[in-house]
């Protein structure tokens, strides 16, 4: 269910730092040519920055983009031979990587426990009344807690794939979706993040 195209676990990560704030179809578009010149990491750790920015430009945030590519690369030759480390501890210490680029290599390309939460994952967990946070990484711990760990990664790609084609921000299509019966937000009407702060906080947006 992974829409970022990728061949092992290299690509996937490479793919998912260049996902940030960009779509998955831009992404699958500038990939090929990135691996086609940057095969492996020793390759991508050597690589020339100006080169680098101008292959990833169209996904936005080149320069940042190209200099944590660059930087993960270095890390993966440096201090994992190579290989993209299994371990969360050690996935976030590569630049570009937070919990949520981790938990997607992880249980995407390794089949490890990992529940990636995006935008659309925890619109739809607070929508579906499992969690009212808005901090990531709460979201996650409350989610773990509702699923088995061999369940965790495919729980968060079918919410981001139903937050995509149904449950969107900003006009869901609740007379479509297959949750309704039991959504406790379908049919409201949809409250503006900003207004959702104010009310909770007392504070004018």
């Amino acid at each position: 269910m992974c829409a970022l195209h990728h061949d092992g676990p290299f690509q996937l990560l490479v793919a998912t730092i260049l996902s940030a704030q960009c779509t998955d179809e831009r992404v699958n578009m500038v990939t090929p040519d990135v691996f086609a010149v940057y095969p492996r990491p020793e390759d991508l750790a050597a690589a020339a920055p100006a080169e680098l920015e101008e292959i990833v430009r169209s996904t936005g945030f080149f320069r940042s983009k190209a200099a944590n590519l660059i930087g993960m690369a270095e890390g993966l030759v440096d201090r994992f031979g190579g290989q993209v480390p299994t371990e969360m501890d050690d996935l976030v210490t590569l630049p570009g990587v937070g919990r949520k680029t981790a938990n997607v290599v992880r249980s995407v390309a390794f089949g490890l426990p990992g529940l990636p939460v995006d935008t659309h994952v925890g619109r739809l967990a607070r929508r579906l009344g499992l969690t009212e946070d808005q901090d990531p990484v709460k979201i996650e711990a409350q989610l773990d807690a509702l699923v088995a760990p061999d369940e965790r990664g495919g729980l968060s790609l079918r919410l981001i794939l139903h937050g995509r084609q149904v449950c969107k921000a900003r006009s869901p299509r609740c007379e479509d979706c297959v949750l309704a019966d039991v959504c406790p937000s379908a049919g409201l009407p949809v409250v503006p993040a900003k207004a959702r702060t104010t009310a909770r906080t007392g504070r004018r947006a």
